[in-house]
């Protein structure tokens, strides 16, 4: 996602839709969004699964668990809308739902979700699959990325949350709900397996449809047969595809007792992974200031372009790692830790 954000702020000078860059940017971003919710997804519910296993059901024991992860996730989507706010160059209005906020009600949705059975999820998720075809035009398919960040009131703003802002409960809880399945089928590979290829199947078909219908196969906004804003059925079922291989891969035998893939050389990723959150925000905070120094200035050719958004997106790597050895008690995640143990 430091990618796609990246290379939203610094977008090279002549580069359009259709060049072969522009799609490989797009297809790591567009990869990024559905990995990040559904692997917040598996972690959410793996906390709340084992709360429930342990006993702890009370609503007051709920609520203590719930809140300081609601409350945190709201703060820090309203940090990322003024770091990145469009007033100074950005993105973002002040007071737009986004991914944290959609984290957030995957979060009070937990103690529900733990208690459904494995079908009843399924019938969720298809349900989700199904929504962009309910919500039509509700959802804003012809609108631009300035209407829907914008809310004018309350109502505005809870549709934004709800169906047609940028990540909206409705359809991405469906990555959510995958996560929860493969918490759940985690020592069951070969099911997971056959959904993939069920799911390569499916994304085989939507490049058939696109060729058939002469259309453009995968678009950010517009026209085609997957779509990221709003989020279209088929870019459910395919990003969900490829999010489950990509878990899969990574996974290698780990679920059956043996090394996950490469065994341990890429070890020097696990400080990055418990500090995604921080990270997250932080980013947006350099990209905040690299957004404000470029307003009127023109944009950077390829080259400058492409190493300045590959070398903020690699940076993270080793700053994670002297994070960990040095300050691994600042972070948000930590802070996280602090309010939910007082709670």
């Amino acid at each position: 996602m430091v990618e796609v954000h990246t290379a939203a702020i610094i977008p090279p000078r002549g580069m359009t839709v259709g060049d072969p860059a522009a799609f490989v940017a797009a297809a790591f971003g567009g990869m990024a969004a559905p990995m990040f919710v559904m692997i917040s997804g598996w972690g959410i519910h793996m906390s709340a699964t084992r709360r429930f296993a342990s006993g702890q059901m009370r609503v007051a024991e709920w609520i203590s668990w719930l809140m300081p992860r609601v409350v945190m996730l709201a703060l820090c989507q309203f940090l990322v809308n003024v770091l990145l706010n469009v007033d100074r160059g950005g993105r973002f209005e002040w007071h737009t739902p986004g991914v944290l906020t959609l984290l957030a009600i995957a979060a009070l949705l937990a103690p529900v979700l733990v208690r459904l059975g494995m079908q009843t999820r399924v019938a969720l998720m298809l349900l989700m699959v199904a929504s962009p075809l309910v919500l039509g035009n509700a959802s804003g398919p012809e609108w631009t990325w300035w209407e829907r960040v914008a809310s004018e009131g309350f109502s505005e703003w809870t549709a934004r949350l709800l169906w047609n802002g940028t990540y909206p409960a409705l359809p991405w809880l469906f990555f959510v709900l995958l996560g929860t399945l493969v918490y759940d089928l985690s020592e069951n590979p070969e099911i997971r397996e056959r959904n993939i290829a069920i799911g390569m199947a499916a994304t085989i078909a939507t490049i058939v449809i696109a060729v058939m219908e002469d259309m453009p196969w995968a678009l950010t906004e517009g026209n085609a047969v997957l779509t990221f804003f709003p989020a279209s059925s088929a870019f459910l079922i395919v990003s969900g595809t490829f999010a489950l291989l990509a878990h899969r891969i990574l996974e290698g035998g780990e679920s059956t007792g043996g090394e996950p893939w490469r065994e341990d050389r890429l070890s020097f990723l696990e400080p990055l992974g418990k500090i995604t959150l921080t990270v997250y925000v932080a980013h947006f905070a350099v990209l905040g200031i690299i957004a404000s120094m470029m307003q009127g200035e023109p944009r950077l050719e390829l080259v400058p372009a492409f190493a300045a958004t590959i070398g903020h997106t690699l940076i993270w790597i080793p700053l994670a790692i002297l994070h960990q050895r040095y300050y691994p008690k600042v972070s948000l995640e930590e802070l996280l830790r602090v309010f939910t143990s007082r709670a």
